[in-house]
């Protein structure tokens, strides 16, 4: 049997035009223009194995995304100097493959992956989102205030159960370990938050942000989205925030190779039904 080699990829994308990053029949998704590139310069069914960081939903945007695959040896021998620029040739302008190196056969996309960063932007002007840039940026229409979102980000840094900021999913943990959780507004005045954790849940990031928004507008106390993680279930008093204002901007690895099966297997044993 030819060998087998693993490739990592490192993805960008816009997400507005996109149903999400996973295959779906009939939609538009990054996975799906992706596999269909690579169909067309390998042959259908060449490239298998398509695995991801994180599996981002429909109008999210990613400037550091990661995924791998599996090509034959003799395939990747052959194409390893072309692949890249013959990609960007095929892939529509909203889809970018940065990067694609051979890796050691145990790297896992999502399972070996130690971190997931998001940020998230909006602005509080009262003239909205600049033009160019209303994709990433939700515009807000009330003024926020940046003590209290600090104030109310240390409250959800550490190691919670976030039932009440997630869509639960069948015999899937919630449990989550958030190593960062703060804001900043740069000299544009956009307000960005940065969520780091070693996994997300499906919506827990907007979900987040939702409820930092109403302290940071002065709706809530700043303790109130902390006192949430009490709960065990989602609240339905949490605003899920738009998507367009999230990217996935970085997902971190173990720097030693030798350690990615080892990483891949802790993960796997505390959260193998979970949503990475």
């Amino acid at each position: 049997m030819d060998e087998r080699i693993r490739l990592r990829l490192e993805v960008a994308y816009d997400g507005t035009g996109f149903s999400g990053w996973a295959v779906q029949p009939d939609r538009r998704t990054v996975a799906g223009v992706l596999v269909a590139a690579l169909d067309r310069i390998l042959g259908t069914g060449t490239a298998s194995g398509l695995t991801v960081a994180g599996r981002t939903d429909a109008g999210v945007h990613a400037a550091g995304q990661v995924c791998h695959l599996d090509l034959p040896g003799e395939v990747w021998q052959a194409h390893e100097g072309t692949l890249l620029r013959r990609l960007a040739r095929l892939l529509p302008p909203d889809v970018r493959v940065r990067a694609m190196t051979a890796v050691p056969a145990t790297f896992d996309a999502r399972f070996s992956a130690t971190f997931r960063r998001y940020e998230y932007r909006v602005t509080d002007t009262p003239w909205g989102a600049e033009p160019l840039r209303r994709h990433e940026i939700l515009a807000w229409p009330r003024a926020l205030d940046l003590d209290r979102l600090v104030a109310t980000a240390a409250g959800l840094v550490g190691e919670h159960d976030f039932a009440a900021y997630c869509r639960r999913k069948e015999n899937a943990t919630t449990l989550r370990e958030v190593t960062r959780l703060d804001w900043r507004r740069d000299a544009d005045g956009v307000l960005v938050a940065t969520v780091q954790a070693d996994a997300f849940c499906q919506a827990m990031v907007r979900s987040l942000v939702g409820a930092m928004l109403a302290v940071g507008e002065g709706r809530r106390p700043v303790q109130w989205p902390a006192g949430l993680l009490t709960r065990r279930e989602r609240s339905s008093e949490v605003s899920v925030a738009p998507a367009h204002g999230l990217t996935l901007v970085a997902v971190g690895y173990p720097e030693d190779p030798a350690e990615y099966a080892r990483r891949a297997e802790i993960t796997r044993r505390l959260r193998v039904s979970a949503e990475a």
